[in-house]
């Protein structure tokens, strides 16, 4: 990911317009403010602001005054509660803002989470930037056999880069197509002074899913860790899934506490249905159990199996 000229002096800019605050601030994410952090080929999160921290959780759970009010290890001891018993509205008192740069295919996904409030880079009003997301050959996989919506064995090599020379090729005559529909060049000017373009609402439908837009994304902490349970699950679409971990960085920045309870609780965590507990204590008794005694279904069965770490 390269930065623009202009880019780079509005980050220097905002990081250089600091402004005392009596809120609670937190020494990680002001390091990371306005920062980007680059994700895939050309897209990158960057904090733009936050709200609360591990002391916000805390005092919305104990309806407190200021900050500190318990040593720290009680702190975290009520946010891993909180986090055990599946408390959630403490977690609602902080906040995030983050600039996303993203594929369209991506923010179509992303954008199913509605607990955020949203604001993309508007294509009826500006010009998209010439830049499309091309995975690495490591990422090129043929459909799974067994998920529908997952991806199977890695191409092979030539195969890849077959694909890869489709994709950049599409890509970059479907781009040259839009700036002929709105008769401009990438500098703005008229590639037809005689001609006049269509309207940029509608040159806009021609592009391909792996042009890349942009968008603010506001959300709570509660939000954004339900995001990240989903995203940054190793079953998650790769091209999202890179996105979620490194948010899961910034989590980490910004809330220590409430993150390490994330990844006990939540992340690397299993939960078992009614019939699975039974199976459970069954086999603890030292009952044989299978399949066909379980009284599960073959797919429970299976994810059964899989948590305890035994073979199907």
């Amino acid at each position: 990911m390269e930065l623009t000229e202009g880019q780079a002096r509005e980050i220097e800019e905002a990081r250089s317009a600091a402004q005392p605050t009596l809120r609670p601030t937190v020494p990680a994410m002001e390091a990371l403010l306005h920062r980007p952090i680059p994700v895939l080929d050309h897209g990158f999160i960057r904090v733009v602001d936050y709200m609360g921290d591990d002391s916000a959780v805390v005092q919305a759970a104990r309806v407190s005054y200021g900050r500190g009010t318990k040593r720290v290890q009680d702190d975290e001891g009520l946010i891993r509660y909180l986090m055990r018993h599946w408390h959630t509205t403490p977690f609602e008192m902080a906040e995030i803002k983050l600039h996303v740069k993203l594929p369209i295919f991506v923010a179509r996904q992303w954008i199913r989470h509605r607990t955020a409030s949203v604001n993309e880079y508007s294509a009826r009003y500006s010009v998209l930037d010439r830049e499309f997301y091309l995975p690495a050959p490591e990422h090129l996989a043929e459909q799974s056999a067994s998920n529908r919506q997952g991806r199977g064995a890695t191409l092979p090599a030539d195969r890849a880069e077959a694909v890869l020379r489709l994709l950049r090729e599409d890509a970059a005559r479907c781009y040259q197509h839009y700036l002929w529909l709105l008769n401009e060049s990438e500098d703005g000017t008229p590639l037809d002074p005689d001609r006049p373009g269509i309207a940029r609402e509608l040159a806009r439908m021609n592009l391909t899913l792996n042009v890349y837009t942009q968008w603010y994304w506001k959300t709570n902490l509660h939000n954004l860790m339900h995001f990240l349970r989903l995203r940054a699950d190793p079953h998650a679409q790769y091209e999202i899934r890179a996105y979620a971990e490194a948010m899961l960085g910034v989590l980490e920045a910004w809330v220590p506490i409430t993150a390490r309870a994330f990844r006990d609780y939540r992340l690397s965590a299993v939960t078992f249905s009614g019939p699975m507990l039974a199976c459970l204590k069954r086999m603890l008794a030292g009952e044989a159990v299978t399949a066909e005694t379980s009284g599960l279904g073959r797919r429970e069965w299976r994810e059964f199996r899989s948590a305890l770490g035994l073979p199907e």
